[in-house]
């Protein structure tokens, strides 16, 4: 039995004086869609009686010190093409889009600095947010058409936690309800640590600088909105360690993902979610068949391109800021048709308790 931070195990022998409990607590990891299909590939073999169970303990610890090794030019770079992508995705401007690329890279100095630091560590998400909104706001003295908001959310893409959102409700809605209630709990907090961290850099800077958040106009071509998504699947890539064979399919899943949500954007939110989830199940399906990979390596992708975390930031940036961020409607009906959409999606195809 396993919660989100704890694994309990039970070891039976017919010899019941040797038969015992082992709990082992373990903190909540991070994606790592490269370990995981290694891991179950593993698995299946031993399965299979293809190795035994002293190859397979060696192969699990090769993994494991596999996904420790980290490329930090690569993740830096798709930290900072990833936020340059996504305001991209939200149609601000060529200046926005420069700007969040940069803050992209400091994203990620924090991220690589809290492997070193505890405390880094414990204040990231609010810390990043806090150090990015100040740089974004220094700079709008001299580039005055940076859409502030739309740029603080891009450079923080990473931390929004939409996925864990979606995952969480699915679980509830499954009856794990430890599981689930715990990490929506630490969903909600993620969330509010980044916007705290936004909101006190909003706070902090008119004491020094004069700062008006206006909405400033796109001048980005249309076709630059679709360039982001094949962009920021590319991102996703060394971010979620996914392996070399799995990703041309994890980027095709985020494609179809995507387009299938804006080809049938005039069903309306909910009805393109929820197709939009249930084609990213059956393509994802496919995808595993083809590459004998986990199926939820190309879900996990492809379901990010429709989780609200985004929308999420934004009602809570209009309610607090008092003006919208975004020219769109009600983006908390938005955020509840989406993840409608996407709980319903994954429900109706069974992703969740199958295998």
């Amino acid at each position: 039995m396993d919660t989100p931070t704890w694994i309990n195990y039970v070891f039976y022998s017919e010899n019941e004086d040797e038969s015992y409990n082992h709990i082992e607590s373990v903190s909540p990891g991070e994606l790592n869609l490269g370990a995981l299909s290694r891991s179950v590939e593993i698995t299946d073999h031993v399965l299979n009686d293809t190795i035994d169970f002293d190859e397979a303990s060696v192969q699990l610890r090769m993994v494991y010190i596999e996904s420790k090794k980290v490329n930090h030019l690569i993740l830096a770079l798709a930290f900072a093409f990833g936020a340059g992508s996504f305001s991209l995705l939200l149609g601000t401007n060529w200046i926005s889009c420069f700007v969040a690329c940069l803050m992209g890279l400091v994203v990620y100095t924090f991220t690589y600095l809290s492997a070193k630091s505890e405390f880094v560590n414990n204040t990231l998400e609010a810390l990043a947010a806090f150090v990015v909104t100040i740089l974004i706001g220094l700079l709008s003295l001299w580039l005055p058409n940076i859409n502030i908001p739309l740029t603080i959310l891009s450079a923080i893409i990473i931390f929004i936690p939409g996925l864990a959102l979606t995952t969480a409700l699915e679980e509830i809605t499954y009856k794990s309800l430890v599981s689930g209630t715990a990490k929506l709990f630490d969903a909600g907090v993620s969330l509010f640590k980044q916007f705290f961290g936004t909101i006190l850099g909003l706070s902090v800077l008119p004491l020094f600088i004069d700062i008006n958040i206006n909405t400033v106009v796109s001048d980005m071509p249309i076709w630059s909105k679709y360039l982001g998504i094949p962009l920021l699947a590319v991102c996703l890539l060394p971010i979620f360690q996914v392996r070399r064979k799995d990703m041309i399919y994890g980027i095709l899943t985020c494609i179809i993902s995507y387009s299938v949500t804006v080809l049938l954007s005039f069903t309306g939110i909910l009805i393109s979610t929820f197709i939009g989830s249930i084609t990213v199940v059956l393509v994802s399906h496919l995808f595993s068949h083809i590459t004998r990979s986990p199926r939820h390596v190309f879900i996990t992708q492809g379901i990010i391109m429709l989780v609200p975390g985004s929308k999420a930031f934004m009602g809570i940036s209009t309610v607090f800021l008092g003006s919208p961020i975004e020219s769109a409607g009600n983006l908390g009906s938005q955020v509840a048709y989406i993840l409608m959409g996407v709980v319903g999606g994954l429900l109706f195809t069974g992703s969740f308790n199958t295998k």
